[in-house]
């Protein structure tokens, strides 16, 4: 593909499809388009995303009805909003991500909305006071794997794994493992 050979329209298309960012465009919380990195992101193709509510992205029903009622209030302030949230990927995997957000219709702020995308390693809510490793310990957690499979994957032993857990529930004040995977997927 040389740049010459294409027209504006196809130098923008080429720009958006392949730029380093997830892409997505939305109106009223539908997919109308992705680009590549959205399928390198969450693991699904353009075609089974496109036409869908972007509900297939987000771990939990009360997660994504929060995530919209707080992103309407905002953009009625103003075109754009930002966040750093969960999402869960076509495989269930859930993975750390920051959203952007610009609604072109600021009329109406759903009606016609782009989206960027960026996945961040390893971090998670409340994480400022968690190490490097509570945070790594976490997204597992939140995936639902156990102490043992935990340990195997980061080549720790299953009592560092919980000392681990012990440190991150009581940073982020729950109780249990449930209350941490509220507070993390749920309640940002």
């Amino acid at each position: 593909m040389q740049p010459e050979d294409l027209s504006t329209d196809g130098l923008e298309l080429a720009g958006f499809m392949n730029a380093p960012v997830g892409i997505m465009v939305l109106s009223h919380r539908r997919i109308l388009r992705v680009n590549a990195e959205i399928e390198a992101i969450f693991g699904w193709r353009r075609a089974e995303l496109e036409g869908r509510s972007v509900r297939v992205l987000y771990p939990s029903s009360v997660d994504y009805e929060k995530t919209g009622a707080r992103w309407h209030r905002w953009l009625e302030n103003g075109p754009r909003y930002e966040d750093e949230r969960f999402m869960q990927c076509k495989s269930g995997e859930i993975i750390w991500t920051r959203a952007r957000g610009r609604t072109l219709t600021p009329d109406d702020p759903f009606r016609l909305i782009v989206w960027t995308f960026d996945r961040l390693e390893d971090r998670a809510p409340g994480s400022a006071a968690l190490t490097p490793r509570e945070r790594e310990v976490t997204r597992y957690v939140v995936n639902g794997l156990t102490s043992k499979q935990i340990a195997q994957a980061l080549a720790i032993s299953p009592r560092t794994v919980e000392v681990h857990r012990s440190a991150i529930m009581r940073k982020l004040g729950v109780a249990n493992t449930a209350e941490l995977i509220a507070k993390v997927i749920v309640e940002r």
